[in-house]
């Protein structure tokens, strides 16, 4: 009888970005590697749902609840509530890819830890959702067989922060697909910037629009350097997340505001040329778990400035400018620096190309088996 491994897939029904992403590469690396292997998905709204047609024909363990009332199913477990053992009949280890994990009895448990975000920074959710984590992810995380943390960062802050044992969590950092590589064919790129209305030259922001990830240092640092760079613009890619009112009345009211482009969440098909035709990326986040869109500019040989929040500069390297993070001088001075010194762009471009190639989801893919592994076999 084959060992059944169920995966929570509710970040692909509910997408949240970098958690969407992760459950989403790392199933796919997992049935490449291991493809006599049973695997099983856990997700909710299943009337609504809609799989990837290359999941669709797995075994799935599925909830018509919404996601607040899935969230207390799963919450309850631990307060002696109903045990999930049995909505899990036949799994021999379930892996929780986004902060979510029942209170099993019989069944081990793997927890991949993204961040601690709620707990380290709460101003940075909302009221329910800081209510949420800092009641129930030290619970999580406490009954997790095994803890996979995506930085070494992220380990280090649950150490401090919960007092986990090191022991306990392995460090498996996220992958790079190969999707992501320098496109550069002319035809390709005058497309991606036809489409979305973009200049030949422009500094591009991939991320989530909310408070946390610091646009508004981002913004500032441009207006100062935008007399000199007449036909620059300023591109931020990503969905509206929350709490981000603040940084929209202040673009509103920027002298720059009509060199702004706020895209949207961009489909993942145009992201390898929105980055290949970008002049610089720029990434000004205050705390990331891990950092993956700096990771992926840098596999399309386009040259990075991050913030010197710890998990980026573990990330990045040396293959990548750093700046503090809401220092806007040294962040204007650097792009402008960066812009003007196409030599320091090519060494930037090769450096971080040959980061992001030490980063790989088969390689994370075949850790986290070894991980589940361990977990079973301690059970």
């Amino acid at each position: 009888m084959k060992t059944r491994i169920c995966i929570e897939a509710s970040p692909l029904i509910s997408p949240r970005a970098g958690l969407s992403r992760y459950a989403h590469n790392l199933i796919q690396a997992l049935l490449r590697i291991h493809q006599d292997g049973d695997y099983a998905l856990s997700y909710n709204r299943a009337p609504t749902a809609s799989l990837s047609h290359a999941f669709r024909h797995l075994p799935s363990y599925t909830s018509n609840l919404h996601d607040k009332t899935w969230r207390a199913r799963n919450a309850i477990t631990y307060f002696s509530g109903p045990s999930m053992d049995e909505f899990y009949e036949g799994v021999s280890l379930f892996h929780s890819t986004a902060h979510l994990l029942p209170k099993l009895n019989t069944i081990p448990t793997v927890l991949t830890l993204h961040d601690l975000i709620p707990l380290l920074l709460p101003r940075y959710h909302k009221p329910l959702n800081r209510l949420f984590f800092r009641l129930m992810l030290p619970k999580f995380l406490k009954h997790a067989d095994e803890i996979i943390a995506v930085s070494h960062t992220t380990k280090r802050d649950a150490i401090a922060l919960l007092g986990l044992p090191p022991d306990h969590i392995t460090v498996i950092p996220e992958g790079v697909t190969d999707d992501f590589r320098p496109i550069t064919d002319e035809n390709t790129l005058a497309y991606i910037r036809n489409s979305y209305g973009l200049p030949r030259s422009y500094i591009l922001c991939v991320s989530t629009i909310e408070p946390r990830k610091n646009h508004i240092t981002l913004l500032r640092a441009f207006e100062r350097i935008a007399d000199h760079h007449t036909e620059l613009a300023l591109v931020l890619a990503g969905a509206t997340g929350w709490l981000y009112d603040d940084f929209i009345v202040a673009l509103s009211n920027s002298p720059v505001r009509h060199r702004v482009r706020l895209l949207g969440k961009v489909p993942d098909r145009d992201l390898p040329a929105l980055l290949s035709a970008a002049t610089i990326f720029a990434f000004p986040s205050h705390y990331e778990g891990f950092g993956l869109p700096p990771l992926e500019a840098m596999a399309c040989s386009t040259p990075v400035i991050c913030s010197s929040a710890p998990s980026l500069t573990e990330v990045v390297g040396d293959a990548a400018i750093i700046c503090p993070t809401t220092d806007i001088n040294a962040w204007s001075d650097q792009l402008s620096h960066l812009l003007e010194t196409p030599a320091k762009r090519e060494l930037l471009a090769a450096a971080g190309k040959t980061q992001a190639s030490n980063f790989s989801w088969d390689s994370a893919a075949l850790l986290t088996r070894t991980v589940y592994e361990r977990a079973i076999t301690s059970k």
